[in-house]
């Protein structure tokens, strides 16, 4: 699992834009001389990420953004129709980046991929916020269990800021 200190592994997001085009985003793009609040979610429009935890985060963009932060991101086990209506959705369209990993690639090289088999939800990424300052975390955060927000929500990246 990556940790503290640990270089961000390359790779690259699905992003659809209003036109409907779709790009491939690396990894550098996004971090690269950023600092960036990376937050990966079970899965868009579930319950507890719709409604508790990314909205932490959009709710707290100005604070965020006063403490320095450049951007922040959302990554999903999901594609990049389910992400651009998602962040549609949550009124979060250019305030945050939702980064589609559709088969879990990016999840799995940061050894924060959730098999979620059993659920019927298929292999997925762990509930995790992270900084990360030009492409190396600074922290992380990861929940114990999939289904609460106790130490990845907006409150607990900001006191680390």
């Amino acid at each position: 699992m990556i940790k503290v200190g640990d270089r961000l592994p390359e790779g690259s997001f699905r992003v659809k834009a209003d036109d409907g085009s779709v790009r491939q985003v690396p990894t550098s793009e996004i971090f690269a001389g950023k600092k960036v609040v990376l937050v990966g979610v079970l899965g868009a429009f579930t319950s507890t990420c719709h409604n508790g935890h990314v909205p932490t985060f959009l709710a707290n963009i100005d604070q965020f953004k006063e403490r320095g932060v450049d951007r922040i991101a959302v990554i999903s086990v999901n594609d990049h129709h389910v992400m651009k209506t998602w962040a549609n959705s949550l009124g979060a369209e250019g305030k945050i980046d939702f980064l589609a990993d559709g088969s879990g690639v990016y999840a799995r090289a940061l050894g924060l991929e959730n098999d979620m088999t059993g659920a019927g939800m298929g292999l997925r990424s762990k509930r995790f916020a992270m900084l990360v300052d030009d492409s190396v975390v600074k922290a992380i955060n990861v929940e114990p269990d999939g289904g609460k927000v106790t130490n990845t929500n907006a409150a607990s990246m900001l006191a680390l800021l």
